[in-house]
């Protein structure tokens, strides 16, 4: 069996950023598990910071450049998604909403998608729920049922229950339920048969 394709999405600006951590973290939490569960993974890392020109430029003329167009396919032939961004105004930030933008609109229909966001209360934890949940139920993703948002103070907590840690291994345990018994996707899209209208009406009129 071909080893699972986990892309990790984070939108950090900062370096180092704590965007960036709770990405690494969700990540080393799904792939323990996953490979605790015999099932080889391969993760990789989509920095949306590098690529925010990219991103800009494509939006304005429709042609992604080559590092885009990459992490576009990476996204796109995952098997299961981990979407980080810092919460901005009480929702996801634009660089993240921008890069989502240039997905093709059924990038994501039934993948797997762990949601989680960085900000400096905790106050800006709802915005994973009014934001974030939406926008990828929209694109008719399969969002896992706990999200993780990571506060300032969230940072020394211990591994309780209620920890960042234990809502990461909460949350890497869900999107390995998703995935485990999941077949790898296929990494290079089928073209679709289209049958002319004429041919389908031809059809229709001999039975």
């Amino acid at each position: 069996m071909n080893a699972l394709k986990l892309v990790v999405v984070t939108a950090g600006l900062s370096v180092p950023s704590s965007t960036r951590l709770l990405a690494d973290r969700l990540a080393e939490a799904t792939a323990r598990d996953l490979r605790e569960a015999g099932r080889e993974v391969d993760v990789q890392v989509v920095e949306l910071r590098g690529l925010a020109r990219d991103i800009a430029d494509n939006l304005v003329t429709g042609f992604p450049p080559p590092a885009l167009r990459e992490a576009v396919r990476a996204v796109e032939e995952a098997d299961g998604l981990i979407a980080v961004t810092p919460i901005f105004s009480a929702s996801y930030s634009g660089l993240f909403k921008s890069f989502v933008d240039v997905l093709d609109k059924d990038a994501l229909t039934g993948k797997p998608v762990l949601i989680a966001a960085t900000g400096g209360t905790a106050r800006h934890s709802l915005a994973l729920e009014h934001a974030m949940r939406p926008l990828f139920s929209y694109l008719r993703a399969v969002v896992v049922p706990t999200a993780v948002f990571a506060a300032s103070e969230d940072w020394g907590a211990n591994g309780a229950d209620g920890s960042l840690a234990g809502r990461i291994a909460r949350a890497a345990g869900e999107l390995t339920e998703s995935l485990a018994g999941r077949p790898t996707a296929p990494r290079a899209r089928a073209a679709e048969q289209v049958v002319p209208f004429a041919q389908q009406l031809a059809a229709l009129r001999a039975r």
